[in-house]
């Protein structure tokens, strides 16, 4: 659902133009749609290591390759192949070489599930030849920072200078996690903020069920989502829970005067980023900037510097649901499930929002602090997230039955729920279950999650 590639550069007069550019997202109902996007590790077969960009098991072999035999466009930075689209979709490079399918606009998770598995078969295809494979989990199971290769983007070289300056994980969160999301819709402001306040109190209770990222360095590390704490020790300027959300006066505005304060990284110039870590966006409206005089910000701009806040939920003209371990393909058809199920619904909305509505912020802080480590076991008001957890689940069951969107067997979409119901109601978690194997048969090794876990 990415809109940022065809913004014209139209300059920025006023701040009501930034205003208005997120209004522009609303669609009428029948015009929703449902934007699966997934991350995953890429590992060589032989020794587990990570392919670098180069070389004939590299992934510009693997882009090039995935381009020819599939149809797939070449999009370049300079002469480097940095990414691939095809009609709506498209497969972007995270930092480390993480693959990333952002999928096409659907109508329903029937169709989000077939793109998916399209999608993995046709990297599968070729990976396989290469001496590749691919692994989705929240966190790089065994390899150290310093062995991750970096993908030469010019955005990723000026986030990694500035990371280390405001936190202590940035570089982890950009080279060794990896996430599933879904990006939705909304009709009206007042859509936009029932949903992005519900979905952002729940969004522990996705964090808690995709819980996936128990190693680091190959030993655990103490967190059931590790790649859930690592955003907590990235850049305090463009992560968290975003407070102002539950209160009166949020709407628009609101969210256009939080990405003012947000510091800039870069913006894109005839082709060429150009630094510009930690300015001032607000100076850059005025053509301030000492790296740019004279340049004013344009549309094109605002649509990138939306993309470089990472809030629990992100609002662009839709919004993102960013809580979640990446995992294995049941689970990312899961998490649409999870969210259309909950969002997409006016009576499982209007019962979502009574679930949260009452929360307080210090227990909104403390679900969020405490998941990551804990996950469903976490105590909360009498009971654990695994409580609320299944409440939630039953409620986007109950909205998906309604939508009655069926397959051709007539299933309705509250079969992607299944993975699930089976967590929460044994209790055990991805990472649990991992932990499990590596204190049992595994014999103290991750090695064997390359093995079992692969797409």
């Amino acid at each position: 659902m990415s809109i940022a590639s065809t913004v014209k550069n139209t300059p920025i007069e006023s701040r009501q133009q930034l205003v208005d550019y997120l209004a522009a997202g609303e669609k009428p109902r029948e015009a929703w749609r449902i934007g699966t996007e997934h991350e995953k590790f890429g590992f060589r077969t032989d020794d587990l290591r990570p392919p670098p960009f180069e070389g004939e098991r590299g992934i510009r072999a693997l882009l090039e390759r995935l381009a020819a035999r599939y149809g797939w466009q070449i999009a370049r930075e300079g002469d480097t192949p940095v990414a691939l689209t095809r009609g709506q979709a498209n497969i972007t490079l995270e930092p480390a070489g993480q693959l990333e399918l952002s999928g096409a606009p659907l109508e329903t998770i029937h169709q989000t599930c077939r793109e998916v598995n399209e999608h993995l078969e046709e990297v599968r295809s070729i990976a396989e030849g290469m001496g590749l494979g691919f692994l989705g989990m929240g966190f790089q199971p065994k390899w150290r920072r310093e062995d991750m290769p970096w993908m030469p983007k010019g955005r990723y070289e000026i986030m990694r200078r500035y990371m280390p300056k405001v936190g202590k994980l940035g570089l982890d969160m950009m080279t060794r996690t990896c996430t599933v999301q879904v990006n939705l819709d909304f009709d009206s402001e007042a859509d936009m903020v029932k949903k992005f306040r519900t979905s952002l109190a729940l969004q522990p209770v996705a964090t808690a069920l995709f819980a996936d990222s128990p190693f680091t360095d190959g030993r655990p590390n103490g967190y059931l989502s590790y790649r859930s704490h690592v955003w907590e020790d990235t850049d305090p300027d463009r992560t968290g829970m975003l407070d102002f959300v539950f209160e009166d006066d949020f709407g628009y505005e609101r969210y256009v005067d939080y990405m003012l304060d947000v510091p800039m990284y870069f913006s894109e110039q005839n082709g060429r980023y150009v630094d510009l870590a930690g300015q001032d966006f607000k100076r850059f409206l005025k053509g301030e900037l000492p790296a740019l005089p004279g340049v004013r910000a344009t549309l094109k701009d605002w649509a990138d510097h939306l993309t470089t806040a990472f809030p629990e939920v992100r609002l662009k003209q839709y919004l993102e649901m960013r809580g979640a371990d990446g995992g294995p393909w049941k689970r990312l058809c899961a998490l649409p499930a999870l969210w259309v199920g909950l969002l997409y619904d006016d009576d499982a909305l209007d019962a979502a929002w009574r679930l949260v509505r009452d929360f307080t912020r210090e227990e909104r802080h403390a679900l969020r602090d405490g998941v990551p480590k804990h996950a469903l076991k976490l105590p909360f008001r009498g009971g654990s997230v695994r409580d609320l957890t299944r409440e939630a689940l039953k409620i986007a069951a109950h909205g998906l039955e309604r939508r009655a969107r069926r397959n051709a067997r007539g299933e309705d979409e509250r079969i992607f729920l299944a993975p699930l119901l089976e967590i929460v109601e044994t209790g055990k978690t991805p990472a649990e279950d991992k932990l499990e194997r590596f204190h049992g048969p595994w014999q103290g090794s991750v090695d064997p999650v390359f093995r079992e876990f692969a797409y």
